[in-house]
């Protein structure tokens, strides 16, 4: 186990041992959404696995989500309640967002999401930044903002979904707001492997983890970061305005109104 024991009613348990760290989104009841304190604590664990100060000597972090309905759906919308700003917040909420998935993209060693569920938003996202993803026949993937928040995706998002299952299924589930279930995820190239349900891929993910551990690991890390490298040749083009577009509008609000209030959306527009 790692150093500090967790409680199993944290928001998020992160676990370790023999080199394999797991990192728990355990919010079952809002479908594991996370709250910006979840998104820290995971930014500082990958910062940190596999360093010289990792007091846990990981060598592989495997991500999972507690309950049944869900990896993660998502950023708990309760938490755009705290835009007193919109335009502004929006650029430093997709700026922390970037950082704890650039820490997951660039962590020392590679991660693995065990997915089960739903796998929507910012759980989508944390499922693409990780090196290999698995999952079970209940998955279903997406990110249906467009009928939900009226928000949008930063760029550097718009690229992991492009670099993963291309540009014609991303422009496919972002406008229409379509979750693709299991086998086209795996068709995809989403995932990897399909298994039948949540235990079987867990199991699968750290026999996994277990099995990376005994490889060479400087073969391993200088595998990721090649990978990084290939998928980072081009720089990312502005965002700005488009942030700033959408969760500056008057439809963003009342997104967030409409989820509350669980009413459709009246969008305007504007």
């Amino acid at each position: 186990m790692s150093q500090t024991e967790q409680n199993p009613d944290d928001e998020l348990i992160f676990t370790a041992e023999n080199g394999v760290g797991i990192i728990t989104l355990n919010r079952p009841h809002r479908r594991n959404a996370l709250t910006f304190a979840m998104y820290d604590r995971i930014k500082q664990i990958c910062r940190r696995a596999g360093k010289q100060d990792d007091p846990d000597n990981l060598r592989v972090l495997v991500f999972m989500g507690g309950g049944d309905a869900a990896f993660a759906a998502g950023t708990d919308i309760s938490q755009f309640k705290t835009f007193t700003q919109p335009e502004k917040d929006a650029l430093n909420y997709e700026n922390m967002i970037e950082e704890v998935l650039h820490e997951i993209e660039n962590c020392d060693v590679p991660t693995i999401a065990a997915l089960n569920g739903f796998v929507t938003g910012g759980g989508a996202a944390i499922a693409g930044s990780c090196a290999i993803r698995i999952g079970s026949r209940s998955i279903r993937v997406g990110v249906p903002i467009a009928k939900t928040l009226g928000n949008c995706l930063a760029i550097a998002n718009l690229r992991r979904f492009v670099q993963l299952i291309g540009v014609a299924r991303t422009a496919h589930i972002l406008l229409t707001s379509s979750l693709i279930d299991a086998e086209a995820a795996l068709q995809a190239g989403f995932i990897t492997e399909l298994h039948d349900d949540k235990e079987a891929v867990e199991a699968r993910a750290l026999e996994m983890a277990e099995d990376m551990c005994k490889a060479a690991p400087l073969t391993l890390r200088a595998t990721l970061i090649g990978l990084r490298r290939l998928q980072n040749a081009a720089p990312l083009p502005e965002d700005h305005d488009l942030i700033q577009m959408c969760f500056g509008s008057a439809d963003f609000k009342e997104g967030i109104s409409a989820f509350f209030e669980k009413r459709p959306a009246n969008w305007q527009g504007r």
